[in-house]
């Protein structure tokens, strides 16, 4: 892509970035030319500027490693070993890492990322498509994709936001807000703010919750399901140990199924009723045939 100096200027630049322009390519220029020549004077947030004026290109760069102090590419990126950037790494279109990647600050792709070895990220990852690590997945800040894969463990230091599905086959752990269309975690599932899945969740060890658990379908664990605030599902919940809202929260089952349905689609199974359990049809322990039926408000009772 070749553009102009009143090309440029029609994106609306900044006075000092403008003046930057015209001193190294005021004949006009190649557009990764130009971002090649802002990351090399060290105008990082130009670069990620005109990336997000004039968007990716189909250009695909195959490297055997990548190591940079900051790395920005309007295309997509190739590596067949590891990546081992300092600050940022941000490409238009998607990654393909081969080894481990490794980031001082941000990962954003435009298109997905694949890394077939773990992914290492101090600041926030951000992709325009899916994440899938063949290893782990340590972010310490935000997690923003359409989806996620990752074969190990899953760590975000603060919120992580993922709109279709994620699977984790290790522990998930979250230290701010979890939002997904389907969340399935292979161990335990630990976050410091609330869990919103737009289907179900299903977990093989406990969940634990820092404010509300809520699910447009149903949850299942192989633990305990606890949560410091609300527990709200649209049909059943199951837990191979206990359930327990916050103190003064309810536990709400069959949300969005008819009450002459709970009995087969708004099933509670757990060690013991739950304290607080307002709606949904109580099975008992998953070994007891014990069925008691709950209605709307009802006070809690002795079994």
């Amino acid at each position: 892509m070749d553009f102009t100096k009143s090309f440029i200027k029609s994106k609306n630049p900044c006075t000092d970035g403008f003046r930057w322009y015209l001193r190294h390519h005021k004949d006009g220029g190649d557009y990764q030319q130009v971002l090649d020549d802002l990351v090399r004077d060290d105008r990082v947030e130009d670069a990620c500027w005109l990336l997000d004026q004039l968007g990716p290109t189909h250009t695909l760069l195959e490297l055997d490693d990548l190591e940079a102090d900051d790395f920005v590419f309007a295309g997509s990126i190739l590596v067949r070993g590891s990546i081992e950037v300092r600050s940022l790494l941000r490409v238009g279109g998607s990654i393909r890492c081969g080894g481990t990647i490794r980031a001082g600050e941000d990962v954003v792709a435009g298109d997905g990322l694949r890394v077939d070895g773990g992914l290492n990220c101090e600041g926030n990852l951000r992709s325009g498509g899916g994440v899938v690590s063949g290893w782990h997945v340590i972010v310490g800040g935000c997690v923003d994709a359409t989806e996620l894969k990752v074969d190990g463990d899953a760590r975000v230091g603060r919120r992580m936001s993922v709109q279709g599905s994620a699977w984790v086959k290790g522990d998930l752990l979250v230290g701010a807000d979890c939002s997904t269309g389907a969340l399935r975690v292979r161990g335990a599932l630990d976050a410091a703010g609330s869990v919103r899945s737009a289907q179900g969740v299903v977990c093989v060890g406990d969940i634990s919750c820092g404010i509300h658990l809520d699910a447009a379908l149903g949850i299942k664990a192989g633990g305990d399901i606890v949560a410091r605030g609300a527990i709200r599902v649209g049909e059943g919940l199951e837990s191979e140990g206990v359930i327990r809202a916050g103190e003064g929260y309810g536990v709400f089952a069959g949300l969005c199924v008819q009450r002459e349905e709970w009995e087969t689609s708004a099933r509670v199974t757990a060690d013991e009723r739950p304290v607080g359990m307002v709606s949904g049809f109580w099975v008992g322990a998953p070994s007891e045939a014990r069925l008691e039926a709950v209605t709307v408000m009802e006070p809690d009772h002795a079994d």
